[in-house]
């Protein structure tokens, strides 16, 4: 098992973005100790992008996020596994948030936070906080806790490596951070750190029809977990272990 940091970013055909995303990291206070890039399928450069900024570079055949992320997860070798999207812009502090917050709470399992759409000012605070704020509610609401957002958290890997067979992977329709905060479960510690943030592509608003699609895709993902464990047995399974942790 190794130690520090290990960041994943599933890729396809983002090398202009990709650039942009490893730089940002690069230019982290504290770096971290890998980046893998997961090729889900590139037919331009974005693996010679990631070969010169040193990232170890895996190919998941599969097509779709659910497996190219869950590839990247296996690969990992840091105790804290990150995770970000190759249109995401970070900030110096990223990594040194991460960290701290795992050091601080040996019980936390995964952390998120929230994102910026790159445009112009006050269109870019408006629509990021509607767009997250609507994700984090609803999807909240149906999990029975904080759901992760795939282009900003991060997870331990003994964590990942209790769950990783329950992942759904083969199902490109799926929301991968939905699925894998699903997976997780109510009993697990996920936090919100509003102050974590990242800089995110417009493209899921770009139009109706994105907007439409990750919508879809989120409901069907609950929709397809929800036959295991529905959400009132998941808030009852929450405020069970709630009680008992404040009785102890």
């Amino acid at each position: 098992m190794g130690s520090g940091v290990s960041v994943v970013i599933p890729c396809l055909n983002d090398a202009g973005p990709l650039e942009v995303c490893l730089r940002s990291l690069a230019g982290q206070l504290d770096p971290p100790d890998e980046v893998i890039v997961v090729d889900n399928g590139c037919t331009d450069n974005s693996t010679e992008v990631a070969a010169r900024f040193g990232a170890r570079v895996i190919k998941e055949p599969t097509p779709g996020i659910p497996a190219a992320a869950s590839a990247g997860y296996d690969a990992a070798t840091g105790d804290i596994i990150a995770r970000c999207d190759a249109d995401s812009v970070l900030p110096q502090d990223w990594l040194r948030r991460i960290t701290a917050a795992f050091a601080r709470e040996p019980e936390l399992a995964a952390l998120t936070g929230n994102g910026t759409f790159a445009l112009p000012r006050p269109a870019a605070v408006v629509l990021s906080f509607l767009y997250l704020r609507s994700y984090y509610l609803a999807t909240g609401a149906a999990l029975g806790h904080w759901p992760l957002f795939g282009s900003n958290m991060a997870l331990r890997r003994s964590c990942w490596l209790e769950i990783r067979d329950q992942i759904h992977r083969q199902d490109p329709e799926l929301h991968d951070d939905l699925c894998l905060s699903f997976h997780l479960g109510p009993l697990r510690r996920i936090r919100f750190d509003r102050r974590l943030t990242t800089g995110m592509s417009p493209r899921a608003i770009a139009s109706a029809a994105s907007l439409r699609l990750r919508f879809r895709r989120a409901l069907y993902t609950l929709s397809v977990h929800w036959a295991d464990q529905a959400p009132a047995q998941r808030w009852q399974a929450r405020l069970a272990a709630t009680r008992r942790r404040r009785s102890a």
